[in-house]
């Protein structure tokens, strides 16, 4: 699975834990209609597994 991010790697558990943090924190109080995708960049490569 790793192969397949442009990063060439798995995400530490600790990088999705500040995705979360992030949105629900007053720092993302100016966000709205947005999506944060913490994958490392696959979705850029292979767009339709969001589907």
């Amino acid at each position: 699975m790793a192969a397949t991010t442009p990063l060439h790697r798995i995400a530490d558990p600790a990088e999705i834990a500040q995705a979360a943090l992030f949105l629900a924190s007053d720092r993302s109080s100016f966000t709205t209609g947005s999506e944060l995708f913490a994958d490392g960049g696959e979705v850029q490569v292979f767009p339709a597994a969001v589907r």
